[in-house]
């Protein structure tokens, strides 16, 4: 991550929402012009969150996920919406050749603060980005199964 290379230039840093908008736009037009929508199916995978500030979980001064072992009660999150998802849906919605069908895991993964190895992994080593396997990514796998064959 210390260097980018946008076109002939080589930066040494970037707006990362910025080089995820041009390479989800890349990939856009790629579905655009060599997807045959008669014989292909189109998923796209939405955002996950991390969970590092309590606050979006109304517990003010938590910082991380470490001691977190229950989900989020209810089905909203009270927390902000990851800037990623607003890009995806964007560039989603620029797709014309194709149906692209988003598999929006957002609320769903914002929901499980416990779902992360931080808790535990046995080492104390925190990890509030990545999840638990089994867990929360084989509820996104059912889901897919789900709309593949619907």
């Amino acid at each position: 991550w210390d260097y980018v290379q946008d076109g002939n230039k080589m930066l040494k840093n970037m707006d990362r929402m910025a080089a995820f908008r041009k390479g989800l736009t890349t990939w856009a037009k790629w579905v655009d012009t060599e997807i045959d929508p008669t014989r292909t199916k189109v998923f796209f995978q939405g955002t996950n969150p991390s969970h590092y500030n309590g606050a979006e979980w109304n517990e003010a001064g938590v910082m991380d996920c470490s001691r977190e072992t229950v989900p989020i009660s209810g089905s909203t999150y009270s927390g902000v919406v990851p800037p990623a998802l607003q890009v995806v849906k964007d560039v989603l919605s620029t797709i014309k050749s194709t149906t692209v069908y988003l598999l929006d895991i957002t609320t769903l993964s914002q929901l499980r603060k416990d779902a992360h190895p931080g808790s535990y992994n046995g080492i104390g080593g925190m990890d509030c980005t990545h999840w638990c396997i089994a867990g929360l990514p084989d509820t996104w796998n059912q889901l897919l199964y789900k709309i593949m064959f619907l």
